[in-house]
């Protein structure tokens, strides 16, 4: 079955950096196109990024110039390198398969000094 398993969450100060990933298995990674969507603390789920089976990537108007989205098909998985975190980008971070909707566990970040 499909699973998703997120890492590299934490706590930074505002102006660092984290790189998440994912890591995939059960499907045909390479053949997926996958984005991250995050949850910050009672709020309802934000579109981050996607990234394309062709390596085309998109990103919300929040983290644009700031995340980069990609992906590694030989090792199924995906990353998202997050510079220059905000306060408001504290939130539960999910990795998610765009054509299942399934998602991992999450990984929790916490921006704050």
């Amino acid at each position: 079955q499909v699973q998703l398993v997120e890492s590299g969450g934490g706590l930074v100060q505002p102006g660092g950096s984290l790189r998440l990933s994912c890591a995939a298995s059960g499907f045909t990674f390479s053949w997926s196109e996958m984005s991250w969507v995050r949850q910050a603390p009672g709020k309802g789920p934000e579109w981050v990024s996607s990234i394309s089976i062709a390596g085309r990537t998109t990103y919300a108007d929040s983290v644009k110039s700031r995340f980069t989205i990609s992906r590694d098909n030989a090792k199924n998985t995906l990353f998202l390198q997050m510079n220059n975190l905000k306060p408001e980008d504290t939130a539960v971070y999910y990795c998610v398969r765009n054509a299942s909707g399934s998602r991992g566990q999450g990984t929790h970040v916490t921006v704050s000094s």
